[in-house]
């Protein structure tokens, strides 16, 4: 038994997961709906995107450079990263959901912002494509 006061500290490994395929499977199936919207969204906006796994997440990239992230919570999905610009650019239709450090997320309970998160893709594809020819 651990001494008074000393916390014992569990900590669980997560199923590493190698594909976005992999990702949406490990998910309750409200979550996976959902998801796998947000998913072809990305993907309709932004045709060149490469998925990937990266932090145990779905990664897209683009010129080997991320431009999103996305992942499921059990009342939330979030989208990363929300970078100022990202932001300041979607200031008016970002006010109605949570967004902090980087950090976008969108109710589980409501529609998927398709326009929105297809207009965040661009915008970040854009950012990132800019980089790389200006390097």
């Amino acid at each position: 038994m651990a001494p008074r006061g000393m916390l014992l500290l569990v900590v669980m490994a997560k199923k590493s997961v190698k594909s976005v395929d992999d990702y949406l499977a490990s998910q309750p199936k409200a979550v996976r709906d959902v998801l796998d919207r947000v998913r072809s969204t990305i993907r309709k906006a932004v045709p060149r995107v490469e998925e990937a796994i990266s932090y145990q997440i779905p990664a897209y990239k683009l010129h080997g450079r991320t431009i999103l992230y996305f992942a499921g919570w059990k009342h939330h999905y979030s989208l990363y990263p929300a970078g100022s610009n990202v932001v300041t650019a979607f200031k008016k239709d970002l006010a109605r959901y949570e967004v902090a450090r980087g950090t976008i997320r969108f109710p589980l309970s409501e529609p998927v912002p398709v326009k929105l998160i297809a207009a965040i893709a661009k915008l970040r594809a854009k950012q990132v494509a800019d980089r790389a020819t200006s390097k």
